[in-house]
């Protein structure tokens, strides 16, 4: 009893602490989220414009969680979940995306957030079950996924200059 209420409280511990967790769903590689803890259980939101995909988390299915630490970014701990898909305008619903409002960054809509996600993303509840994983030994390092996202661009030709000159000001 005592190891489970330690774990537990190692998992809840070091998921409020991070900014990010590996989420690893029914398909596809691990992803690194943003969530918030909240009432037992971290909280994410995606699935729409301008939010983070949330492949293979099914609600009632499963998901592995992998925790990192917030200093040295190491593996802390690993833990399973089980996978429940809010409903908008609910209860846990409201009290889920209220706690991820004030953690969401750059958001292009501003106080006009929550209306989107009610309308176009989903907002995922991961509850742990109870069972810690054991930590692999080697690395776990992956290929990046596709995304259209890039910055990879060819720098413009008056670039240089412009950096010159301000040094020359100093």
């Amino acid at each position: 009893m005592t190891s489970e209420l330690l774990d537990q409280a190692l998992v809840e511990e070091a998921t409020k602490k991070s900014g990010l967790i590996w989420v690893k769903g029914s398909e596809g590689p691990a992803r690194a989220l943003w969530h918030v803890w909240h009432e037992g259980a971290a909280c994410l939101v995606g699935d729409g414009p301008g939010e983070q995909p949330l492949p293979g988390l099914a609600d009632g299915g499963g998901a592995e969680i992998t925790v990192r630490s917030k200093d040295k970014g190491g593996r802390l701990v690993a833990w399973t979940a089980k996978v429940v898909e809010l409903t908008p305008a609910s209860e846990a619903w409201d009290a889920a995306v209220a706690e991820l409002k004030g953690k969401r960054l750059n958001a292009p809509d501003g106080e006009a957030m929550t209306e989107r996600w009610a309308r176009e993303c989903r907002v995922v509840r991961l509850e742990p079950t109870g069972s810690t994983l054991p930590l692999p030994d080697g690395s776990l390092a992956q290929a990046p996924v596709p995304t259209a996202a890039t910055t990879r661009r060819p720098i413009p030709a008056a670039l240089p200059k412009l950096l010159l000159r301000r040094r020359g000001r100093k």
